[in-house]
């Protein structure tokens, strides 16, 4: 097995952990406790081809691989949690749904803008009443012959006063179920869309979280993605590949925590030497390197599979539910390891703390990813041998 990266793949794990320590971390404190969304910074994202990372470049993307994804979003995570989120669902949910479903003209109309950064999206499937049971969609689209006429109410939505255009999935035929539900391309700007207050939230606080509403919005069928009846189809595949992206913030964000407890670990003495001598700390940081690193190979080797274009649902589903586990339980510790220093802001532990917990609920909460997991063990589908031929990041 080559568990090396390529010379690639080193130098974007590079740029983005000195983008996130020199240009991320002098404000991040400031925008977490002002819930300030990073303007600025995530248009320096763009400029540096963040937003866009597996895009082809005929739209304007890096053509870059998973992996190399995983390696920036993981580096920016263990800074800014509320600038990766946005960079996560740009990517993962809006540029990989509409570069892998969409028609030509709706790439060449929306997502050449998205993968440079020139427009923001935003992935609207959650509402009040439909959450983990996304099938229950109340947004409805009435077919009016040359275009939907959309309603209903999309919450939970990221970037949703920053975003210039959102992917709605919305239902057509209840009679239908799920298979009457369709995607469709809404832009921001056009009548009828509404933007609900910004909400006040526990962690990634930067990242700009709000209602959505739609109120008689007409979307030419132009901006349906796919055949009548894919949306839910769609967002259930585009989700699969997110999960890959929130997995890598959840690794991104216990790296962060586990940095800085070694750090403090070294400088900090009790009872004549440093506290990292004392078995109660070293044990603590041991079980955070361990859980830390068998994140990182579930998570590199779900990129590696989406790579190869095999089936990754289970993988990345597995990914996605240890590192957030792992996220949650390491980043306590990391301010159990600070004591009371840990529980002030200028130490950054706390924050990453209450940044770790969404990664357990968004793009499908922990219970959801043990029916996942659990059925691709049932089907005999989740396993697929790190020995075969090119090892698991290998070409």
């Amino acid at each position: 097995m080559n568990f090396e990266l390529n010379e690639e793949q080193q130098a974007v794990q590079q740029a983005a952990r000195d983008f996130a320590q020199s240009v991320l971390k002098p404000g991040v404190i400031e925008r977490d406790r002002d819930m300030k969304y990073p303007k600025d910074e995530v248009r320096q994202m763009g400029e540096m081809g963040f937003l866009g990372m597996m895009v082809s470049p005929e739209y304007g993307g890096g053509g870059m691989d998973t992996i190399s994804y995983v390696l920036a979003m993981e580096e920016i995570s263990k800074v800014d949690a509320s600038c990766s989120v946005i960079m996560s669902v740009n990517n993962s949910l809006v540029c990989w749904g509409l570069e892998t479903y969409g028609t030509e003209e709706q790439k060449q109309q929306y997502l050449t803008k998205l993968a440079t950064g020139e427009w923001i999206g935003a992935f609207c499937l959650s509402e009040p009443e439909a959450g983990s049971d996304a099938t229950s969609q109340r947004t409805t689209a009435v077919d009016m012959g040359d275009y939907y006429l959309l309603n209903g109410t999309k919450n939970w939505i990221t970037n949703g006063s920053t975003s210039d255009v959102h992917l709605v999935m919305a239902q057509t035929d209840r009679e239908k179920g799920h298979k009457g539900i369709n995607c469709l391309i809404v832009e921001t700007a056009w009548e009828g869309v509404s933007i609900g207050a910004k909400e006040d939230k526990l962690g990634i606080r930067a990242s700009d979280t709000h209602t959505i509403m739609y109120n008689d919005v007409k979307v030419p069928k132009a901006n349906r993605i796919g055949n009548e009846g894919f949306g839910f189809s769609f967002a259930m595949s585009t989700l699969n590949g997110g999960r890959i992206g929130i997995a890598a913030q959840a690794l991104g964000i216990a790296g962060g925590a586990f940095e800085l407890a070694v750090t403090y670990s070294k400088e900090r003495e009790a009872f004549g030497k440093p506290i990292c001598k004392h078995q109660a700390i070293a044990f603590k940081l041991a079980d955070m390197a361990k859980d830390i690193e068998a994140s990182k190979m579930l998570v590199y080797r779900a990129a590696w599979l989406k790579d190869k274009h095999m089936d990754y649902s289970g993988a990345s589903a597995m990914a996605k539910l240890f590192a957030s586990e792992t996220a949650m339980k390491h980043t306590v510790e990391a301010v159990q390891v600070h004591g009371g220093y840990g529980y002030v802001r200028e130490y950054h532990v706390e924050r990453l703390m209450r940044d770790a917990k969404i990664t357990q609920i968004y793009e499908g909460t922990s219970e959801v990813q043990r029916i996942v997991i659990s059925r691709n063990v049932l089907k005999g589908q989740l396993y697929v041998p790190m020995w075969a031929e090119g090892g698991v990041l290998a070409d």
